[in-house]
């Protein structure tokens, strides 16, 4: 479902007008099919709907109609002003997709951008919909976040924190965690037989040899090694700033960064519109469009689709790999 208020409900309807153009596997949303068919006749997009209790009908179903797992909402919705009496059921419809896919009836889940704000004036305690998954998903090691389109992919070692922080962070079993966790899902999740992995240095030209902070000699670079130890085909630490133009990127798989913007910057300049948000290390497949709800665009029919089709789309193929 995502923020109701936002544009998630717009994107998932226009990816199903489109579904046969883009080559979409089934899918089915959880969500208040009234809510929906209020917005299709809005947008003026021609969409049937059909409601569905049992995952499987979806096959049948989805070449004429979309099929709605239905979860009503408590208030109407006004595109662009998220109400708090809502995010109950923003937070129960990803509850339900992820007991869907635990039992296997479902093959991924895909889920629309939220707002945190607006859920945590609900009582939300997570920072984020990775906290909440692991959460669900019982798991005590912190999931990964990558970001990935078709030219690249991205894994920030520390994530929503200063720079300041992230620099205070930065630990070498935070770096060998994550790397380790990257290395197995190209394995498992995206067919990379013996994945490569381009481990970015903290300060620039990678601390020229401690002269610009010692960080990349002291915690970086032993996580290389470490790394290595255990098979894995990584290298570095490298300049960030010579890593992501193109003959860089052909020779790694995935770039392990060292904080939010040095892996996010690159990645949105390259695909600002299909990047795709891949939570690694839970025990089910979950992509996600990598923007936020933007409040600005809800309910006026200019939001683009993309970035939720590319992300059907790797979780498809994800799901397929596996």
């Amino acid at each position: 479902m995502g923020e109701p208020a936002g544009i998630g409900g717009e994107l998932t309807l226009k990816a199903f007008k489109r579904r046969k153009d883009l080559g979409l596997s089934p899918f089915f949303v959880i969500d208040d099919p009234q809510r929906l068919a209020q917005l299709a006749q809005k947008l003026d997009l021609s969409v049937s709907f059909a409601a569905i209790d049992d995952p499987h009908d979806s096959l049948s179903l989805f070449e004429t109609a979309l099929p709605v797992f239905p979860f009503p909402l408590a208030a109407p919705v006004i595109p662009g002003t998220p109400n708090p009496r809502n995010a109950p059921a923003v937070l129960k419809s990803i509850e339900i997709a992820v007991e869907l896919v635990q039992r296997g009836q479902a093959a991924a889940v895909v889920t629309n951008p939220i707002h945190k704000q607006v859920l945590n004036e609900a009582g939300f305690k997570h920072p984020g919909h990775t906290e909440y998954l692991a959460d669900l998903a019982g798991i005590k090691t912190p999931p990964v976040m990558m970001l990935a389109c078709d030219e690249l992919r991205v894994v920030p070692v520390t994530i929503h924190v200063s720079l300041a922080d992230a620099a205070k962070l930065l630990t070498t079993d935070g770096i060998v965690e994550r790397a380790r966790i990257t290395a197995q899902a190209l394995v498992r999740y995206f067919g990379i037989e013996k994945p490569r992995l381009a481990v970015a240095g903290l300060n620039p030209h990678a601390g020229e040899g401690g002269q610009m902070g010692r960080e990349d000699m002291e915690i970086v670079a032993p996580a290389v090694e470490a790394l290595k130890a255990e098979g894995i085909n990584a290298f570095g630490p490298l300049p960030a700033d010579t890593m992501f133009h193109q003959e860089a990127r052909a020779t790694y798989d995935a770039a392990i960064c060292m904080y939010h913007d040095q892996a996010l910057i690159p990645i949105k300049t390259l695909a600002f519109d299909k990047g795709v948000n891949v939570t690694l290390g839970l025990p089910f497949i979950r992509t996600s469009p990598d923007h936020g709800t933007a409040f600005n665009l809800a309910g006026t029919g200019t939001a683009k689709e993309t970035s939720l089709v590319a992300a059907m789309k790797m979780a498809a193929q994800m799901a397929t790999n596996q």
